[in-house]
């Protein structure tokens, strides 16, 4: 069955919230210092202010728009953005558990910090029985504030999922309702030393992944200079060089050579995937780098902030494992440390340097924690259904509130066209 939620259909694009990170297409031309950005250049929200949105141009980099001088890139992502619209709108009532995560649970925000919410919500018994299933997530446009459902929440929780449990565990959880309540009470039962794997490792692999894609976006930068200063370079060329330089392992030289040319068409390809290029070819490259483009701004996760929460989870989940109770904010010299890598005043290769370093302290707390090997499935099972009893029971009995008389309609479906 394709069945589609009512009125999507008469879509303006022109008018619809874009939320954080949706890619769009300009509507009018600006001119930044001696370059022109023309109509039809593509780029991504990353700030949202009332009816003004910062759009980061590739190359460029981030420029001020209206709300009505930019569309969506692709339709999905507009019809996407309007049901994440209506859901925030219909359902943000029924968030029974609201809690202030990010730098400023940690102790590590500044002037400039986001106020990041995440939480909790439950979906009115209406919105369980149709033929849409409901949505799993509600958003804020600017990407600002998240709840789960509690379906989603509980088993994120049983996969010791950081933000999930950051989310049920810091001082500031907040309960909205009576089932939020009970998720706090229950808690405990999410916990284990699987908070190893899904805390420690994962940051491990995914400073390893930084630091890779560092020296791919410093590879970039190598080939925009090259180009910049011998435009006819060949593509063979270009790879013997790069291949020269790269850390990337290679059995043979011809299979680094080989690499290092599927990195320069990848490369060109993108930008010209992201409108930046005239064509996906390296004639166009070279042209783009004669403009002046000899670097672009890193990609969003190598920012340095990335690198420091990562090093952060780290210390938090060797802690809770060593003391079996959970410490998120941070303290004393890794406060100054954290703060220095957030600042982008310390490389990501000592940064995983000291990740390395702490590997040792995170596995004997694994091996001495007192904490079960495994999640309360039984505690969490009990609270799933008892969750979802009390929802029937308030629609049935029409107990006033937004899971009674006040629940919000479910949207309408029809036919798709």
């Amino acid at each position: 069955m394709d069945l589609r939620i009512k009125h999507l259909s008469n879509l303006d694009t022109r008018s619809v919230a874009l939320p954080h990170g949706t890619e769009v297409v300009t509507r009018v031309e600006r001119v930044v210092g001696t370059r022109r950005v023309p109509q039809g250049t593509i780029g991504r929200v990353v700030r949202i202010e009332g009816d003004e949105l910062d759009v980061l141009v590739v190359g460029i980099g981030t420029l001020r728009y209206l709300r009505r001088e930019v569309t969506p890139r692709r339709m999905g992502q507009a019809l996407y953005a309007q049901r994440r619209e209506q859901a925030w709108d219909a359902l943000l009532p029924c968030v029974v558990l609201d809690t202030t995560v990010g730098s400023r649970a940690w102790g590590l925000a500044t002037e400039s910090s986001d106020d990041d919410r995440r939480g909790v919500f439950v979906h009115p018994l209406p919105w369980t029985l149709g033929l849409v299933a409901p949505p799993d997530d509600l958003v804020r446009e600017d990407g600002s504030a998240t709840y789960w459902a509690y379906g989603k929440a509980i088993r994120q929780a049983l996969r010791a999922d950081p933000n999930t449990l950051e989310a049920l565990f810091v001082p500031s959880a907040a309960p909205r309702d009576e089932i939020g309540r009970w998720i706090l009470e229950e808690r405990e039962a999410f916990v284990s030393t699987e908070i190893y794997g899904s805390f420690g490792r994962y940051a491990l692999g995914q400073l390893r992944r930084l630091e890779q894609g560092q020296r791919l976006a410093e590879h970039r930068t190598m080939v925009l200079e090259w180009l910049r200063a011998e435009p006819e370079l060949s593509l063979d060329t270009l790879a013997l060089r790069l291949a020269k330089v790269s850390p990337r392992a290679a059995p043979t030289e011809a299979d680094a050579v080989h690499q290092a040319k599927q990195y320069v068409k990848q490369l060109y390809r993108s930008l010209f995937d992201q409108g930046l290029l005239e064509a996906a070819e390296l004639r166009a490259l070279a042209a783009f780098a004669r403009e002046g483009a000899s670097s672009l701004d890193l990609p969003r996760e190598l920012r340095p902030k990335n690198a420091y929460n990562l090093l952060r989870l780290i210390a938090t989940a060797t802690r809770w494992l060593r003391e079996g109770e959970p410490t998120f904010e941070v303290e004393g010299d890794l406060r100054q440390r954290l703060l220095a890598v957030k600042r982008g005043e310390v490389p990501i290769a000592d940064v995983l340097v000291e990740a390395e370093a702490m590997t040792p302290a995170l596995e004997a707390a694994r091996d001495a924690s007192r904490l079960p090997r495994r999640p309360d499935v039984s505690r969490a099972d009990a609270l799933l259904r008892r969750i979802g009893e009390e929802v029937a029971r308030r629609w049935t009995a029409k107990v006033p509130g937004p899971f009674g008389t006040e629940a919000p309609v479910p949207p309408e479906v029809v036919w798709a066209e």
